[in-house]
């Protein structure tokens, strides 16, 4: 049976939300722990996948040396875009596949943590990954670099300054964590020591504020993705 691959970099970053809907409409997937892995034994049979999922990490795409999964990352990814697998990269992972792509991922030029809003380009209307979604969308961030849009690749959304999709291929890049739950948040806020009262309220009542519109919006794309992969699996 073919699955969905999720790529985690850190034990508190999984799948949530996504990896729950996959499985609710009966695709099987499977986790790679790869800051766990020893690279030279790892061997991924391509021919398994219909989809693969690059979760977020603390690491930045150019601490190659502190953290040398993210060199094998880069030969992975590039050999699922050449490959034409479908793959959704979040946070870290949207910026590993802009580097693949020849992008240049670097500091943003503020921090975004906590919900923000992200707009829509015109093109993003007529892409399935993200048809029918609104022009803009509340969604959760947890990031301090950005990445350049790659020649090929097509921009998506942005909020203000900041790149925050695109698609190159069958690859999409995703800064936001459209995959968060309540209690991810809750962990993410504990492990990175930010644990100030005023970040706790508005990380955390600022899911209930924008719950009802970001929920089906958020189930939207995933049922884009799933289509995507069902497309792949056919």
């Amino acid at each position: 049976m073919k699955k969905v691959l999720f790529i985690k970099h850190i034990d508190i970053e999984g799948g949530g939300t996504l990896e729950e809907f996959l499985k609710q409409n009966g695709i099987a997937t499977s986790t790679i722990e790869i800051h766990k892995e020893d690279l030279y034994l790892l061997s991924i049979n391509f021919e398994e996948l219909f989809g693969v999922v690059i979760l977020g990490g603390p690491m930045n795409v150019y601490e190659e040396d502190k953290y040398p999964f993210l060199k094998w990352e880069t030969s992975f990814i590039k050999d699922l875009i050449d490959t034409k697998i479908p793959v959704l990269g979040i946070c870290l992972g949207a910026q590993l596949i802009a580097k693949v792509a020849g992008a240049k991922v670097y500091k943003a030029p503020y921090k975004e943590l906590g919900w923000h809003k992200v707009n829509l380009k015109e093109k993003a209307k007529k892409d399935i990954m993200l048809k029918g979604i609104k022009n803009s969308l509340d969604v959760f961030q947890w990031h301090e670099d950005t990445f350049d849009v790659p020649k090929k690749g097509v921009l998506l959304a942005k909020s203000y300054t900041i790149n925050q999709a695109f698609r190159i291929g069958s690859a999409y890049g995703f800064q936001f964590h459209i995959e968060i739950t309540p209690d991810m948040a809750r962990e993410w806020i504990d492990y990175y020591a930010d644990k100030s009262k005023r970040n706790y309220f508005r990380i955390l009542s600022g899911y209930n504020k924008i719950k009802a519109e970001f929920e089906p919006q958020r189930d939207l794309i995933f049922q884009n993705f799933l289509s995507i992969l069902s497309h792949n699996l056919s």
